[in-house]
C-alpha cells in the first residue's frame, strides 16, 4: 500500500484530531501490533479484552508512523508526540471497520489479479503452493500464515502495492455470509475452493450449508470474465457449479483432481490437471505424474502426505491458467515448505521423530496425518496423540468416531486420547478391532507427555493432532526439550 495519509482519511471517513504536516505524505504499510511498525506506517488501535491498542499509540508514533487510526481522545503526551512528528491522528467510529474500509478503497488501486481461496483443508497449505507457483514468474502478495480472519483479510490486500501482480487472500468462514462480506471488497478475480468437509457443523449443520457457504466466493466473480479452480474430486463441485450459476454467467471453470485415481469419474480431457502414479518415499514425501494441458510432467513435493498432492494440482491448475510455465509450475511446487506447527516432522536429539501437526484439527485432517505417519519409514513404534476437535456440532461424535475407525485399520501401535471428545475416538478404535491394550485415555497434556517420555525410545515416531484449543502443540515441545 501505498497512500497518502488525506486519502486514508478519506477512505476510512475520518475526523482529524491531529491533522499531519504534510497532507500528501504517503504511507507505506499498516499494522495494528505496534511492535510491528516501521517508519512510514499507519497503526491501527484495536481495542481488546486484555490490551487496548490505544495504549501504544505514543509508542507507534515514536516508531516512525505517519498516521494512527483511533477511537478515543488520547492522552496529551500522544497528541504531543504526533504533532512533533508530524504525524496524523485519525478518529474513526470503529478502527477494525476503518481497516476493511480503508482495504476496500484500496482495492481499487490494484492493476493485478486477486485470487480468493477457501476450503474446509488445506486452505494455508493450497495458499503457500499457489504463492510459490505464482512467485516463480510474477510479483505475488499473499496472506501471510493463516490471516484469514475479518481482519486479516483486508491486511492482505494492504500489503499489496498498485502493481502487484497477482494477490492471494486465504479466507477462513464460520458461517453463511462472511465469506460474501469478505468478497465485497475483496472483489476476487479468481476464486479457489479447495474441498468441502466437517468442519463448522456447529455454526452451519450440514455438508450441504458448509459447501453453500464456501460457494460464496463464486457468486462474487465477475460475469464474463471471472475464473473459478474446483476439485472435481468433492463431491459439490457440481453443486457449487450450480448454485453460482458459473456456465450461465460465462465464468471460467478449472477442475483439478488429486486422487491418484481421477475419482470425479470425468473425462480426463475436462481436466485442467490431475495427477497419477502417486508414490510416497521413506519420509512421506510425495511423488506424482502431474498432467497439464501440454503434457505429463513428474513432479515431487517437499511437503509430505497424499492429500497434499491435491493441494498441488489445485495450485498447477491456477498457474497454468495465469501463464506460468510447466518447469516453474513444477519448480515452485517442489520448492513449497509446510507452515510452522503443520506436519512438521522434527528429530529430536533423544532419536525419536515428532509429528508436530497440533496447529488445528477435523476428521479429514486427521485422518490424513495419521496416513502420513504409517507412510513413513519408522524403525521403532509408532505413536500418536490425538485430542478432541471442535466446531463439529451435532456432527461431534460422528467425527470422532470417523478418526478412531480410521486408526483401527492403520498400523499405530499405540494410540493416546487427550480430552472429553477423544474418547469417541478410543471407542470407536476398538470398536472396530484396535487393541483395547494399546489405547490409553490420558486426563491431560502433562500425562500424556509424561506417558511418551516413559515409554518412547530412540527410533519411535509420534504424531501430535487437536483442535488448535487444546494447544497440544506443547506435547511436541516438551518432547523436543
Amino acid at each position: 500500500m501505498r497512500l497518502p495519509i488525506g486519502k486514508i482519511a478519506e477512505y476510512t471517513s475520518a475526523d482529524y484530531l491531529v491533522e499531519p504536516r504534510d497532507l500528501e505524505k504517503e504511507a507505506c504499510g499498516i499494522t495494528w501490533d505496534s511492535r510491528e511498525v516501521k517508519p512510514g506506517f499507519v497503526y491501527v488501535a484495536l481495542p481488546g479484552e486484555r490490551v487496548d491498542g490505544h495504549d501504544f499509540v505514543e509508542s507507534a508514533l515514536r516508531s516512525g508512523a505517519v498516521a494512527a487510526l483511533v477511537m478515543y481522545e488520547l492522552s496529551d503526551a500522544a497528541l504531543e508526540t504526533a504533532k512533533a512528528e508530524g504525524a496524523a491522528i485519525l478518529r474513526v467510529d470503529e478502527t477494525a471497520q476503518a481497516f476493511t474500509a480503508l482495504a476496500r478503497g484500496w482495492r481499487g488501486h490494484l492493476q493485478g489479479k486477486v485470487i480468493a481461496l477457501t476450503g474446509s483443508m488445506g486452505k494455508t497449505t493450497t495458499k503457500n503452493l499457489v504463492r510459490d507457483v505464482l512467485s516463480t514468474t510474477f510479483n505475488t502478495v499473499a496472506t501471510k500464515a493463516n490471516q484469514n480472519n475479518e481482519l486479516g483479510v483486508p491486511r492482505t490486500l494492504l500489503e499489496a502495492n498498485a502493481d502487484t501482480e497477482f494477490v492471494v487472500v486465504e479466507m477462513g468462514m464460520r458461517g453463511l455470509g462472511q465469506l460474501e462480506g469478505l468478497c465485497s471488497f475483496v472483489k476476487p478475480d479468481i476464486s479457489l475452493i479447495t474441498n468441502v468437509g466437517e468442519c463448522h457443523m456447529e455454526l452451519l449443520g450440514s455438508k450441504e450449508n458448509i459447501a453453500r457457504a464456501k460457494a460464496e466466493v463464486l457468486d462474487a466473480l465477475t460475469e464474463g470474465s471471472g475464473i473459478a479452480v474446483l476439485n472435481a474430486a468433492d463431491g459439490y463441485c457440481a453443486k457449487q457449479r450450480e448454485w453460482a450459476k458459473l456456465d450461465e454467467r460465462n465464468i471460467d471453470t478449472l477442475l483439478y483432481d488429486g486422487s491418484g485415481v481421477c475419482a470425479s469419474g470425468l473425462p480426463e480431457a475436462d481436466l485442467a490437471a490431475y495427477a497419477t502414479d502417486i508414490q510416497l518415499n521413506e519420509e512421506g514425501r510425495p511423488s506424482f505424474a502431474l498432467h497439464l494441458p501440454d503434457g505429463v510432467h513428474p513432479c515431487a513435493l517437499a511437503l509430505r502426505g497424499s492429500h497434499n498432492v491435491r493441494n498441488a494440482c489445485a495450485a498447477a491448475a491456477l498457474g497454468w491458467a495465469c501463464g506460468v510455465s510447466t518447469e516453474a509450475i513444477v519448480a515452485g511446487l517442489g520448492a513449497s515448505q509446510a507452515e510452522s506447527g503443520r506436519q512438521e516432522v522434527i528429530r529430536a536429539q533423544s532419536g525419536i521423530t515428532v509429528i508436530n501437526d497440533a496447529y488445528n484439527a477435523n476428521p479429514d485432517s486427521m485422518c490424513a496425518s495419521i496416513a502420513l505417519l504409517c507412510s513413513m519409514k519408522v524403525e521403532g513404534r509408532r505413536f500418536a496423540v490425538l485430542g478432541d476437535m471442535g466446531e463439529l456440532g451435532d456432527f461431534t461424535q460422528e467425527g470422532h468416531e470417523k478418526a478412531g475407525s480410521f486408526v483401527a485399520s492403520s498400523s499405530l501401535d499405540c494410540l493416546l486420547c487427550v480430552g472429553e471428545l477423544s474418547r469417541f475416538i478410543a471407542q470407536a478404535a476398538i470398536r472396530d478391532g484396535y487393541p483395547g491394550h494399546q489405547v490409553h485415555q490420558v486426563p491431560s497434556r502433562e500425562a500424556a507427555l509424561a506417558y511418551l517420555k516413559e515409554h518412547m525410545t530412540q527410533g519411535d515416531a509420534v504424531l501430535v493432532k487437536a483442535s488448535h484449543s487444546m494447544e497440544l502443540d506443547r506435547i511436541a515441545k516438551g518432547l523436543l526439550n
